[in-house]
């Protein structure tokens, strides 16, 4: 059995995204600011974005998408575990876990600070590497080209923080749920067969 239930960590991944939906709409910079984006940035050399600086109509919009997920999230799981548990969650993680890890995927590899722009030249890739100040070396990074669409917004360290973390978080849930569904479904069976002995329908 899990240490720690599916529902509990449902429960808390909900309350986490209701805590970004309050930080991105009164103080981003609260998100962009933590340790585990400078970490993961630094580390992966990821551009920061300076959009989260002020509150702006977008991240307001952003606020209400997660508020909305974060609530709709929590309503079902006042549905019995056989429905919200198995049949809601059992097809709603591994489908999370592949988006957020494509996401992420496409956040680092398609960067200006991916390896893939580098395999064709190699004194490139040392003087990016040992340039003093990583950042300023991606504007001059020679094999990378913007392609110009929506989703260049997206090559930052703060959203490759959120879709890494969520990634996590929805493999957890999967295999929690994973771990739980005989017993829920066990305990599901023997509820039907009681109310069959008793008579009641």
């Amino acid at each position: 059995m899990a240490l720690i239930s599916s529902r509990t960590i449902l429960t808390s991944l909900s309350l986490f995204h209701l805590t970004l939906s309050f930080l991105f709409l009164t103080n981003p910079t609260a998100i962009s600011d933590q340790s585990i984006v400078s970490l993961l940035g630094d580390s992966l050399a990821l551009p920061p974005s300076r959009s989260f600086d002020v509150p702006s109509p977008a991240l307001a919009f952003l606020s209400f998408l997660l508020a909305f997920l974060a609530i709709s999230d929590l309503a079902t799981l006042s549905y019995p575990d056989e429905i919200s548990l198995v049949t809601h969650w059992g097809t709603q993680a591994p489908l999370r876990v592949s988006i957020c890890f494509s996401l992420s995927i496409y956040s680092f590899f398609f960067s200006p600070s991916s390896p893939i722009f580098y395999h064709h030249d190699e004194s490139a890739k040392s003087r990016f590497v040992n340039h003093p100040n990583m950042h300023q070396a991606l504007n001059n990074n020679p094999g990378y080209v913007p392609s110009g669409w929506g989703g260049d917004a997206l090559k930052n360290r703060v959203f490759f923080t959120f879709v890494f973390v969520e990634t996590m978080a929805w493999f957890w849930t999967w295999v929690t749920l994973g771990e739980e569904q005989q017993g829920i479904l066990a305990r599901a069976a023997r509820e039907r067969a009681k109310r069959r002995g008793s008579g009641s329908f």
